[in-house]
């Protein structure tokens, strides 16, 4: 896959970043990645490099507050960054460009992912069925016997189950979307996902009721 950045870009973004005011090196990775939309976040190996470069030609001076360093532009930090606006610019637009390649991967991969898990839940919906035709033939039921104990009060247990595990299910998935939420957006990548996942959970599930 190409670099996201070309060669001395990441180092000219960073000083435009700090231009709006100091930022700690978390900061600046949260920033990185809230501009590509969550397709890329740097590590602190990329980061904190480069702004240590930057501290030693002048251009960024560091201040620390507890057990964070705060990062600030220096005068010499925006002439440089006023000079080079133009390329600035191309280093825009390349993100830009890297978004689009970035996400359009990352829904090739869905997609892929998403054949496996279909052929997953269609074989798990599968034995759910064969066992459960196993289980009335045993018992010396045939369908009209299964629909005739439809509200019988094994049925209603697990029409309860059933229910509660639906519930909980979402109940827990809201809860990590808005823990994730707290500190990151939720990308489009994350909704396709979601999306393409319960679509499919939805057919697998109203599969298994028609059987």
């Amino acid at each position: 896959m190409p670099p996201v950045f070309a060669h001395g870009a990441l180092r000219l973004y960073l000083l435009a970043l700090l231009e709006s005011g100091p930022k700690h090196g978390y900061e600046l990775i949260k920033a990185l990645s809230e501009r590509f939309g969550g397709t890329y976040s740097p590590s602190a190996g990329t980061i904190y490099p480069r702004l240590g470069k930057l501290e030693e030609e002048g251009l960024v001076a560091t201040h620390t507050e507890g057990r964070r360093t705060n990062y600030s532009i220096t005068p010499a930090g925006l002439k440089e960054l006023n000079s080079r606006r133009d390329e600035l610019a191309g280093v825009e637009n390349d993100i830009s460009a890297s978004v689009r390649r970035l996400a359009d991967n990352l829904r090739q991969d869905i997609r892929v992912n998403m054949r496996g898990l279909r052929a997953d839940l269609a074989a798990t919906a599968e034995a759910a069925r064969t066992s459960a035709r196993a289980a009335g033939t045993a018992a010396g039921t045939g369908s009209a016997g299964v629909a005739g104990t439809r509200y019988s009060p094994e049925g209603e247990r697990r029409l309860k189950e059933a229910e509660l595990l639906v519930q909980a299910f979402r109940d827990d998935m809201r809860v990590e979307l808005r823990r994730h939420a707290g500190s990151h957006p939720v990308t489009a990548v994350t909704l396709e996902t979601v999306r393409t996942v319960l679509d499919q959970a939805r057919i697998s599930i109203r599969n298994s009721l028609e059987a």
